[in-house]
């Protein structure tokens, strides 16, 4: 028993997640959550999803209804099963599964976890470089393999980029991504606007008047509910369901898989969850909306198959230089965080390394990953296996924090023992991702609908399997939430309040004309009509630098400036 104690001491060395319950101090306020929400779900991956439902043959009812529907499930299970968990125990995921399913369980997890990052990472850094890669003329990259050698060049440097900027400043780009999160999503509704004067030609209806009108340019022009046919035989349409279970499972991994513990053990309640509802219905929601409205208009100015462009053709086409550098933004802003999150984790099994060296080592892998476009062009794919692998560590954790006690065993029955590793925990996963392989294999469910089945029969199998490890009305469990030990922390003399300075109100008013010169400009364009959309569409692409440069100067003064007051 003292040696497998000693064996735990070591592992948990690995560890630099907080292992302590935040305090009621720490909490932060609903905004918080709601902006988070709403950055980190504004983002790369947008581009290439919204597109993707076009391209998949999904109809308007799939998109406005199935997306509807499986948003609100998402939002649901962070409200119910994600957020309550976090509340109670104030602890990372990282920490509780260590006390659930021992040290090799964690290390399992993360080194999982860490791959994933870096192959979600890498298709970041790809989406970033196809709006680098335009003014090289290099052609688009819609392969799993890179057809131009001067694409991988391209994506070299934005790696060294990315990788040497997560290393020196994440908290300065972080707070970038902040500055950066609203005009991203400007910048998607202004791709939409502007795309919708040819799509209605195109279907033959003129100008969109009314939602009926708008809708049926849809059906025409956008979710046509076909595939372009490869090889002589159109695909199968996506269909209503599978637009549904995509928008739930597109972040499993986060609610299901209980991996946002790390951000609502910082909430003051429960119900913090339902703002989740801001990354899902601006990002989740309209941005797929607008990337596919953007994305069929694209390809219908160019004259070419939806299919055979990127994300970087598509935004150029659509905002010119400004729709480019959103790419780059929107794919730089979300690998750094991804890229920073696979480090923490392969540190599990790297503990004498520097933050610096794993970095630098993961970012290497990420890029070489990033070099071939597969995980962007089968984006929506790996999105559903990424959640699938890791939402039985979820299923594992809420099976014994709440359907424990109910059945009489003991919670936290493996750190008690000083286990290394739990063994019904590590055999129910790795089986109900068997029996989920042999069932996508046999074509018996479609890979979007395998959550279901594996997540009752982790929690099924973890439970039957405990039995035989475990009596009823064992050990006493450890208390459900604990507070840190110790004297209650002394509140800090704050400053009397001061007025802000003139120079903040000045920069954060041009900041606010600038959003609103950046939101009126497209529907000049449509007000234009089709008769010389061109020319206006042409003469956008180059007046919509001037609001998008100011805004990024005075709003990352105005932030700098409104943040500093706040510390004081």
């Amino acid at each position: 028993m003292k040696q497998s104690r000693e064996a735990v001491e070591r592992f948990d060395r690995l560890y630099e997640f907080d292992r302590e319950p935040v305090s009621k101090d720490s909490l932060l306020g609903a905004g918080y959550f709601a902006g988070s929400f709403a950055g980190e779900h504004v983002a790369a991956t947008e581009f290439v999803i919204g597109a993707m439902f076009v391209k998949w043959g999904a109809t308007v009812q799939d998109i406005f209804l199935g997306l509807a529907i499986g948003n609100v499930l998402a939002v649901l299970t962070w409200t119910f099963l994600c957020a309550p968990i976090a509340v109670q125990t104030r602890l990372t995921l990282y920490w509780y599964l260590r006390r659930i399913g021992g040290p090799f369980l964690s290390v399992i997890y993360n080194v999982l976890n860490a791959v994933l990052f870096c192959i979600l990472a890498g298709c970041m850094i790809t989406v970033s470089a196809s709006a680098v890669r335009i003014p090289f003329g290099i052609p688009d990259q819609t392969m799993w393999y890179p057809t131009d050698i001067r694409f991988v060049f391209v994506v070299l440097g934005v790696g060294a980029v990315v990788v040497t900027l997560a290393i020196l400043g994440f908290k300065r780009l972080a707070a970038f991504a902040t500055v950066c999160s609203p005009w991203l999503f400007l910048m998607f509704i202004a791709g939409a606007v502007v795309m919708v004067t040819p799509l209605s030609e195109s279907a033959g209806l003129g100008a969109i008047d009314s939602l009926e009108s708008f809708f049926e340019m849809g059906r025409r022009a956008v979710w046509t509910g076909t595939v372009p046919a490869t090889g002589g035989v159109p695909g199968e349409p996506m269909g209503f369901w599978k637009v549904a279970a995509f928008a739930w499972i597109c972040n499993l991994a986060m609610h299901g898989g209980l991996s946002d513990m790390a951000l609502f053990r910082y909430a003051k309640r429960a119900s913090y969850g339902l703002y989740s509802a801001f990354g899902m219905f601006l990002g989740h929601y309209l941005a797929w909306i607008a990337a596919g409205i953007m994305g069929a208009g694209a390809a219908l100015m160019l004259q070419q198959p939806l299919a055979d462009l990127d994300a970087g053709s598509v935004a150029f086409n659509a905002l010119g230089i400004s729709g480019a550098i959103a790419v780059i933004i929107a794919g730089w802003t979300t690998s750094n965080p991804t890229l920073y999150r696979a480090g923490l984790a392969f540190q599990a099994v790297t503990p004498n390394w520097s933050r610096t060296k794993v970095t630098l080592v993961t970012g290497v892998v990420t890029t070489a990953i990033a070099c071939f476009p597969f995980v962007f062009t089968k984006l929506l794919d790996f999105v559903g296996l990424y959640g699938l692998l890791l939402m039985p560590a979820g299923a594992i954790v809420i099976t014994e924090h709440w359907f424990f006690p109910l059945l009489g065993l003991p919670r936290y029955w493996a750190s008690q023992k000083s286990l290394l590793l739990n063994i019904p925990a590590l055999v129910s996963w790795f089986f109900a991702l068997g029996t989920a392989l042999a069932l996508y294999l046999t074509e018996t469910l479609h890979l979007f609908f395998l959550f279901l089945p594996v997540f009752a029969l982790t929690s099924v199998l973890y439970i039957l399997l405990t039995l035989l490890f475990v009596e009823r009305g064992g050990a006493p469990e450890e208390p459900e939430s604990v507070e840190p030990t110790g004297n209650p922390p002394v509140p800090a003399l704050r400053e009397p309040a001061r007025a802000a300075p003139a120079i903040q109100w000045i920069t954060g008013l041009l900041a606010l004309a600038s959003l609103i010169a950046c939101a009126v400009l497209p529907f000049l364009v449509y007000a234009a009509g089709g008769e010389n959309h061109r020319e206006v569409l042409s003469s956008l692409h180059g007046w919509l630098m001037v609001p998008t440069a100011v805004y990024f100067v005075t709003g990352t003064i105005f932030y700098n400036l409104r943040r500093g007051a706040q510390s004081r």
